[in-house]
């Protein structure tokens, strides 16, 4: 079985991610997301299936500037511990560490860009399309931003 990783940051992306449940139990899978008042729940509803890594927003951009390298190396620390055979994201600056983790151990890499990008690439997006295995969006209007994208309609 399939060692798969699904890794977000919180918010919608998380909430995008999630619509991936059905597909959970086919794989041996382990789950990523920020640890925050709302997403600590998560513990009960996956056990032993759920790791945390530090909330932080680059909207606050002086903790974010120490957020983000302990959030890296925590990335690296929980895939020498899970050694997942592909990780998979939904973005957005928790996701995108652990995809070049990935790479650089030239496992497979899977990103969906957010549902809420029509016309525009997130950046998320830009950064893991230059690595990703497989690159999936949501509208058909976005293949013309990726052109080796996957189009696969919304997630929700």
């Amino acid at each position: 079985m399939k060692k798969v990783m699904f890794i977000s940051s919180t918010g919608g992306h998380l909430s995008e991610l999630l619509q991936l449940q059905p597909i959970f139990d086919e794989y041996d899978y382990h789950i990523v997301t920020e640890k925050t008042k709302s997403n600590i729940k998560l513990m009960d509803r996956f056990p032993n299936r759920i790791s945390f890594v530090k909330y932080g927003t680059k909207h606050n951009l002086f903790t974010y500037f120490f957020i983000f390298p302990f959030n890296c190396i925590l990335c690296l620390i929980l895939y020498i511990r899970l050694k997942p055979d592909v990780v998979v994201s939904t973005g957005a600056h928790t996701g995108i560490p652990m995809l070049y983790i990935a790479h650089f151990f030239k496992k497979k890499v899977v990103f969906i860009e957010t549902f809420a990008n029509i016309r525009t690439k997130s950046l998320s997006g830009k950064l893991a399309y230059k690595i990703a295995d497989t690159f999936i969006v949501q509208w058909e209007s976005m293949l013309e931003l990726y052109p080796d994208a996957i189009y696969a309609g919304w997630i929700f």
